[in-house]
């Protein structure tokens, strides 16, 4: 039998995580019927409610739960890699514990994969109903933005929910960065994408774990990971002030020799210094962004630290040169 590994990311997520597990089971029987079997992998990524408890009780139940608990909150980033990391299926997915990622469309993208010759299956939303109208506002823009200055392709709408065969899944983890953007890797490894489109569901309990900060960080991320743009703009916009300057310099020394030198005009000049100084420190920002990336990437830090899992190494015993092994799971 083929085997589908779904991969759920969790962040105290006690409210829904049995009305998630419930609906995904009647996808799996679906699935069975046709001789897919199911591994359900819960990552917890330091959730702080029941959310590690109930994906205990599932596994003593039903043997096709897996689940992984971090030491901490390590973020979404992490969790999607380590339940790449760990799965052992044919085929993988990620979908969130919320429901916003209707589990009725993994038919369709099984299919799509298995069948049609697709690498992976990918969702994207085409409304943004229920969300608030300032995010949504800077959602689209953010998605022209980035579309503009990155040579990846992004998807406006798209999200994590994806259902990849096992040799995508092996590309993504050859890339083991620190700084990960998921919406980006997927679209930077390649490989042929059906998208699937749906309207915005709502969650069906508890509240969003992103707040409109961490959105924006997360969105910067996407930017210094995917595009050198902002760099060559500081460059751009400092060879403009120089040229600025030097016309300027040739304006104020043939005034002085046709009109001689009045002494004025020091708001303006103060005016200047701060202008030119706010750039300078903006562009000094924007280098800045692209150090701390690089300084987090050199430490050579593990992406996630695993306390405790069900998983044992069959992967390991499956596939013996993996590069995947983590230097968590060698700890662990």
């Amino acid at each position: 039998m083929k085997l589908l590994s779904v991969i759920v990311p969790c962040f105290n997520e006690e409210e829904v995580l049995l009305l998630f597990y419930n609906e995904i089971c009647k996808e799996a029987d679906k699935f069975e019927s046709i001789g897919v079997s199911f591994e359900i992998l819960f990552i917890d990524d330091g959730s702080k409610d029941r959310t590690l408890e109930l994906a205990k009780n599932l596994r003593e139940k039903d043997s096709r739960v897996r689940y992984i608990s971090f030491s901490r909150n390590f973020g979404k980033e992490s969790a999607i890699f380590a339940g790449l990391e760990k799965s052992m299926g044919d085929y993988v997915v990620m979908i969130d514990a919320d429901l916003q990622d209707p589990p009725s469309f993994l038919m369709e993208m099984y299919k799509a994969v298995a069948e049609d010759g697709y690498d992976s299956a990918a969702t994207r939303r085409t409304t943004r109903k229920g969300e608030p109208a300032i995010r949504s506002f800077f959602a689209r823009q953010y998605y022209k933005l980035i579309r503009k200055i990155s040579k990846t392709e992004f998807v406006d709408g798209a999200r994590d929910f994806r259902l990849m065969t096992r040799q995508m899944v092996d590309a993504i983890l050859e890339m083991r960065e620190y700084n990960r953007f998921t919406k980006g890797i997927n679209e930077w490894v390649g490989f042929k994408t059906k998208w699937l489109e749906y309207e915005n569901v709502q969650r069906v309990a508890g509240n969003t774990k992103w707040s409109f900060w961490q959105l924006f960080l997360y969105s910067m991320e996407g930017i210094t990971a995917f595009s050198t743009v902002p760099l060559a703009l500081a460059a751009l916009l400092g060879m403009f002030l120089c040229l600025m300057s030097f016309f300027f310099i040739c304006v104020i020394v043939i005034r002085t020799l046709a009109f001689g030198d009045p002494v004025s005009g020091w708001p303006s000049l103060a005016v200047i210094i701060l202008f030119i100084g706010g750039i300078q420190l903006f562009c000094i920002g924007i280098l800045g962004q692209y150090m701390a990336k690089t300084y987090l990437e050199t430490k050579k830090r593990p992406i996630y630290i695993i306390k405790e899992s069900e998983i044992v190494l069959e992967r390991l015993v499956k596939y013996p040169d993996s590069p995947s092994r983590s230097v968590s799971e060698e700890s662990s």
